[in-house]
């Protein structure tokens, strides 16, 4: 039906909707995303500079760590926001090589500008990108270099080192190096829980401060008075953990109890009283020295301890409560009637310590340590907490290569090979393809070129040596940060576990495919205007609601 000889406008969406599709919009998301990588590319490698970020609240964080920065830069436009996703899911899974996930998808999706804006269908692109990356992922298993599990130690200490040679701690990472190998293998082998590897903050003093504990260690609890009058060190204790409350105020009910006489009020009284000695009077007959609890332990059971001399610690944490049981053994009552000898743990050596203005509960000697703790140390808090998430990434580099026994070299050697490699195999393929793989090939040189950028090197003519390093056969040619050169990467010990490189390409290859997969963005506005509610009351009703406002209590 028309109306004039014009078809009438219809409109499906809300009015005020946002709607952008076409090419447009797919360079628009890919505009998007290179404002970001332009953002964190400055972190990557051993020379890249850190970043300053301050939240809304003013608390600042200086950090080159690719996940955190992406997690605090506050970023609004919905495409870019898969590039947090994938930094967030390399954390996950391998712990490193954020920044460089982040980057390679940044530079994929630049190459794949000039085909969108030359009208190649992003579906085709998306098969060349696919194509490329199972050419690669399968190229990395080819060649890495399986390790020889005999020099297992030696081998973990050059990994966590190559971890961390991009972090703010590369100048202490001899030191450091071996902390996060004895950490880790202080684990559970099976399992390798990195969640069980404590790390305490503890403001001043150096770094080479910082305390390797083969056992748990925790700030000392808030405590009532009698604490002071506790022992604090022993040596073979037994060790109570609970989740019990020993406080007075535990025993009350919400009930309304009425009476008629003083002496009735006594007798409750004297029943709640009863209740908790009941408590205590079994805590001490297990022979427990040290009894902790996840829950308050009061001033009346405190002094009772005190005068007993047993030490306790009450509204420990659940993450330490469950670290210490892992260490001594026993097992967490909730009961304090029936702890038999099997519930109860022990350590060779438990005392109360002073670390900088804190006091901390150690638990050395542990029979069944499959935990550790990391006590930092250093002048500035953001300082410290950058050195846990770089503790963090060494960790689990460690104990991803306890459980992956292949390593491949660092210093962007394996991305120049690779890049080759797909050089020469996409002069094999036909049609558009050939292009798009040659593409993606040219995007992973971004990984060395920054490397070099960032260290102030001439990188067009380290590329250009590298490529022919590399055409000669020389698998392993890499950027020589030290030497600004060319060096064999293998042979220098810049390694990486191959895993790392594998989950960074795929991750970076799907992000990409996805944000070129989208062609329309239809964004829904909230309406300015407040909703209309139900008909004003009239009289003095609705003058009353007019005058303070309506649904507000009246004063």
């Amino acid at each position: 039906m028309s109306f004039g000889g014009q078809t009438p406008t219809i409109l499906v969406l809300k009015e005020g909707t946002d709607q952008s599709q076409g090419r447009g919009q797919i360079i628009t998301n890919i505009n998007a995303c290179l404002a970001i990588q332009a953002t964190i590319k400055s972190t990557l490698g051993p020379y890249g500079g850190d970043l300053l970020l301050v939240d809304a609240n003013g608390r600042q964080t200086i950090t080159n760590d690719g996940a955190t920065v992406m997690k605090l830069l506050d970023i609004v436009h919905p495409a870019a926001r898969i590039l947090t996703d994938i930094a967030r899911s390399q954390d996950a899974e391998v712990g490193d090589g954020t920044t460089s996930v982040v980057v390679l998808a940044g530079e994929i999706l630049k190459e794949s500008k000039t085909f969108v804006e030359e009208g190649v269908s992003s579906q085709v692109i998306i098969k060349g990108l696919r194509k490329a990356c199972l050419l690669a992922v399968n190229k990395i298993k080819e060649i890495a270099v399986r390790i020889d599990k005999g020099e297992k130690r030696d081998i973990l200490i050059k990994l966590a080192g190559t971890a961390m040679s991009s972090k703010l701690i590369k100048r202490n990472s001899a030191f450091f190096t071996k902390m996060v190998v004895d950490a880790v293998l202080s684990l559970d082998q099976d399992d390798l829980n990195e969640k069980l590897i404590g790390m305490k903050k503890v403001p001043g003093g150096a770094l080479q401060d910082s305390i390797f504990v083969n056992g748990v260690a925790f700030k000392k609890t808030f405590s009532y008075a009698g604490f002071e009058q506790q022992p604090k060190s022993f040596k073979n204790p037994k060790i109570v953990s609970l989740n019990v409350e020993l406080e007075l105020k535990s025993e009350k009910d919400n009930a309304e109890v009425r009476v008629e006489q003083v002496s009735e009020y006594q007798a409750i009284v004297d029943a709640e009283w009863q209740i908790i000695i009941q408590k205590l009077e079994a805590l001490v007959a297990t022979g427990a020295k040290v009894v902790l609890s996840k829950l308050p332990i009061g001033d009346l059971a405190t002094q009772y301890f005190a005068d007993r001399d047993i030490f306790c610690a009450g509204r420990v944490t659940s993450e330490d409560m469950e670290r210490v049981v892992q260490a001594v053994g026993g097992s967490i009552q909730s009961t304090c009637s029936d702890i038999k000898e099997e519930h109860l743990g022990t350590c060779e050596s438990f005392e109360e310590r002073q670390i900088g203005g804190e006091r901390f509960n150690f638990f050395q000697g542990c029979p069944k340590a499959k935990t550790c703790t990391l006590v930092l140390r250093g002048g500035a808090e953001q300082f410290i907490a950058e050195v846990e998430r770089s503790l963090h990434d060494a960790i689990m580099i460690v104990k991803k290569a306890i459980k992956n026994d292949q390593i491949v070299a660092g210093g962007g050697a394996l991305e120049m090979e690779i890049s080759k490699y797909l050089r020469d195999e996409s002069k094999l393929i036909a049609g558009k393809q050939q292009m798009i793989v040659a593409a993606f090939a040219k995007a992973l040189e971004i990984i060395p070129r920054q490397l070099c950028d960032n260290a102030g090197f001439d990188a067009t003519d380290i590329l250009n040596k590298l490529r022919q390093r590399h055409a000669k056969g020389e698998t392993w040619a890499g950027v020589d940060i030290d030497n600004e050169g060319i060096a064999d990467n293998l042979e220098k010990f810049v390694w990486e576990p191959t895993v790392v490189k594998l989950n960074a390409i795929q991750a970076a290859t799907e992000a990409a495919c996805l944000i070129l997969s989208v062609d329309e963005t239809i964004k829904n506005e909230e309406s300015a205007q407040p909703q209309a509610g139900p008909p004003m009351p009239r009289g003095a009703a609705g003058r009353a609601l007019r005058g303070r406002g309506r649904g507000m209590p009246r004063r």
